[in-house]
């Protein structure tokens, strides 16, 4: 039996491989958008693919399966109770796939989503015995999926759901069974997943916190305690994935875009990215530009800040980084981008078009300001990193109270300065109260990691 698992950094996406070279058959499951590695797989291995299979219908990606079954020809599988308009193949409990020495069976696993299915696999090549469990969204490394995101009105069955399908179902399974989820770390569904990629059941047993509870009332108090946050694209990439995705062929072509056209689209509604680092953002930009800069985390913090039906221009520092970019908002369904700016911020500077800058204020210049004056701090990290140390004279505003428009109690000219871990969401903050008119909106350069690593005191909540 073959396998390979394949990993998406940042959105911590993963998807599997499996199939047989003798039979040269392999089924893609959960696949990603951008395909060329599944293709180049099978071509090495001599299979052909000949099945996709959903686990369920994705919140946080858009699925690869019509791009996968465009160049395949191959049918898409998804539990029969999954709301999808494309043409595809319905699974249920039990049904079995067997391509050569690998055999998949579906399990109907709800909780995550109602549609949900975990695939057991066995490679009868070395026994009958199933060898691993490729458990979707129901149970991560060190966490299980969040149930809320198909919608308030049946999150009360859906916690209950997810309790069966981890408590009873999965208890018919041996310890030693390994365990493969569609996510890892750097996933929105779920609140702690580990850097692991794999694990046994037996293992998560023990060290799972999700799977250590007494009772379903425990359980169930636990999960409802507190959810991710939401991004503004998940709704929109449920439905993409509900409808069928556009193939990318269908998006906008890729534009080079000098500055007076990059600046005509501005002028007509569409939103300007920023991916350059925070350091370069400070020194120059362009008026009204977000910086999302391209770190592991863009595609998720893309999803919390813009409007997926949004037209979008880049600025990045050359055409291999566009590229980069360009993959990364297709995963999320931020198919309209219109192109990037030729020459990069250079150009627009030396074109003589107005710019703008974010000071990016030191450690040292923060303390020494500190003392003087009555300078305004505003911490944007979440509630957990904020109550576990903070720099005492901060103030706490988190950057997803930002996004959702809450604002400074503060004059729009009164000078402040964001932080956060590393400077990365201080940048974003700052950007969008910057367009909120806080025209003294700083950034603490390098956030609580060059305040500590500076000999800088932290105090505990």
């Amino acid at each position: 039996m073959y396998f390979n698992q394949i990993a998406v950094p940042g959105l911590g996406c993963l998807s599997y491989a499996i199939g047989c070279p003798r039979a040269k058959a392999m089924a893609v499951i959960d696949p990603k958008r951008d395909v060329q590695d599944y293709l180049e797989i099978a071509r090495e291995e001599g299979m052909q693919i000949t099945h996709i299979i959903n686990t369920h219908v994705h919140a946080d990606h858009v699925s690869g399966d019509q791009e996968l079954r465009l160049a395949t020809g191959a049918d898409i599988y998804i539990h029969e109770s999954a709301p999808v308009e494309y043409k595809h193949k319905d699974l249920k409990e039990g049904d079995v796939f067997e391509l050569g020495a690998a055999k998949i069976e579906v399990l109907h696993t709800p909780g995550h989503t109602p549609n949900s299915i975990s695939l057991l696999v066995t490679d009868k090549a070395r026994s009958e015995e199933p060898e691993m469990l490729l458990t979707g969204d129901l149970l991560f490394v060190g966490d299980i999926g969040r149930p809320d995101l198909p919608g308030a009105e049946i999150l009360d069955e859906q916690v209950k759901n997810l309790y069966k399908s981890l408590y009873v179902k999965l208890a018919d399974y041996p310890d030693h069974l390994e365990v493969f989820p569609a996510h890892g770390e750097g996933s929105l569904c779920g609140r702690g997943m580990s850097a692991k990629k794999s694990s046994t059941l037996g293992y998560e047993r023990r060290a799972n916190p999700m799977l250590r509870f007494e009772s379903f009332e425990a359980f169930k108090k636990d999960v409802m305690s507190a959810f991710p946050v939401r991004p503004k694209s998940f709704s929109h990439i449920i439905q993409t994935n509900i409808k069928g995705a556009a193939t990318l062929d269908a998006c906008p072509m890729d534009k080079s875009l000098t500055p007076k056209q990059f600046e005509e689209m501005m002028n007509d509604g569409a939103i300007v990215i920023d991916a350059r680092d925070s350091a370069a953002f400070g020194g120059f930009h362009i008026p009204g530009s977000i910086n999302i800069g391209f770190e592991k985390q863009l595609a998720n913090w893309v999803g919390m800040v813009v409007d997926p039906n949004s037209e979008i221009l880049l600025v990045v520092d050359d055409r291999e980084d566009y590229d980069r970019m360009v993959t990364e908002l297709h995963r999320i369904g931020y198919d309209l981008i219109f192109g990037y700016l030729s020459g990069g911020i250079m150009a627009w500077l030396m074109s003589g078009r107005p710019v703008d800058q974010l000071e990016q204020i030191s450690p040292q210049q923060l303390s020494e300001r500190l003392e003087s004056s009555n300078l305004r701090v505003i911490d944007v990290r979440t509630p957990a990193e904020w109550n576990d140390s903070r720099i005492k004279w901060a103030e706490h505003l988190p950057l997803s109270d930002i996004l959702a428009g809450k604002l400074p109690e503060a004059e729009k000219d009164e000078e402040m300065v964001l932080q956060c871990g590393s400077g990365y969401r201080s940048n974003i903050g700052a950007s969008i109260l910057r367009q909120a008119g806080f025209s003294k909106a700083k950034s603490l350069a390098g956030g609580i990691f060059a305040w500590s690593n500076a000999g800088y005191q932290l105090v505990a909540a």
